[in-house]
């Protein structure tokens, strides 16, 4: 492996000052179903004063050909490019307390030494907690609370949720080995999977950004603004809504996946019971095949019709 110092470089004079905190890891990846992680960076980004601390090397880990950088053509010369950038900031929240955001394209090339080049940054400023969070499409209605999946290198760290899938092989992501690695060297990573409608996977779904925000929260302890996305959150809701209200057709899909999502919830609320009328609900293993089903959908590893 090159040396993954190489692929980092500090943008402070001197030696960075070492300020622990958690890391956000908004590097894209295979899947972000409503935009929730580009969201997320964003409003943070936005509401709060950052500075770079870092940048990585992006020649070195991007394939230009694969997703090329927008350029201006301007009338008779080019007038701009919009080049990529990894840059890692450093944020503090309502209370002055510290973090920081990594964001940008996710590598494409040296994965492996990506995550080293992470893992060295994070020793040097004395990062505790690494955080990531995206959308996954999921057969949930709009109208009923967000949910999330819970992942990480250790389960305190879940706040005793239980997964609804089982064992699946899904596309990796660069924030997923991340996540792996890390746990194999014994340090801290969680990531929450929010659940979005699978009608609302290609637009931008505010309302679980703000869960995810609400998720970050709550493991990393930050007191982060939120002003923002509750209104984002709450025109988004308005917008759907009267989308929803001007077409039968959907009315009628978003009502089955409410009678579907109703019966789940009493489902688990009887078993918490220890009644015996929950037969009929899917398992954790039926819903992670029909989840991995999906997946090969969108990459196309069956003949079935496309995602």
């Amino acid at each position: 492996m090159l040396n993954p110092s190489d692929l980092y470089r500090f943008e402070v004079d001197g030696a960075p000052e070492r300020r622990p905190g958690a890391l956000f890891v908004a590097l894209g990846g295979f899947m972000d179903a409503g935009a929730i992680q580009r969201i997320l960076a964003t409003h943070l980004l936005q509401t709060s004063d950052a500075q770079v601390v870092a940048s990585f090397d992006v020649d070195q880990v991007l394939d230009y050909r694969g997703r090329r950088p927008p350029m201006v053509f301007d009338g008779d010369h080019w007038a701009s490019y919009d080049d990529p950038a990894m840059l890692l900031h450093r944020l503090t929240d309502r209370d002055g307390t510290t973090y920081y955001i990594l964001e940008g394209p996710e590598p494409d090339y040296q994965w492996e030494r990506m995550v080293e080049a992470v893992r060295e940054v994070i020793r040097v400023l004395g990062i505790s907690l690494v955080v990531t969070t995206h959308g996954i499409p999921m057969g949930v209605p709009h109208t009923r609370p967000v949910g999330f999946t819970a992942h990480g290198t250790d389960r305190s760290l879940l706040g005793g949720r239980e997964s609804p899938f089982g064992r699946v092989e899904v596309p990796g992501s660069f924030a997923a080995l991340l996540e792996l690695r890390l746990g194999e060297a014994g340090q801290q990573a969680v990531g929450f999977a929010v659940h979005v409608p699978h009608y609302l996977a290609q637009g931008h779904f505010a309302e679980g950004a703000l869960a995810a925000l609400n998720a970050v929260a709550g493991v990393t302890g930050l007191n982060l603004p939120n002003d923002e996305l509750v209104r984002l959150a709450g025109e988004g809701r308005a917008a759907i809504d009267e989308a929803v209200a001007g077409s039968d057709e959907v009315r009628q899909v978003v009502g089955a996946l409410e009678e579907q999502y109703d019966a789940f919830v009493e489902g688990q609320r009887r078993q918490s019971l220890l009644a015996t009328e929950s037969g009929s609900l899917p398992s954790a293993d039926e819903i992670g095949a029909e989840f991995e089903q999906f997946l090969r959908s969108v990459t196309g590893e069956d003949d079935g019709p496309q995602a």
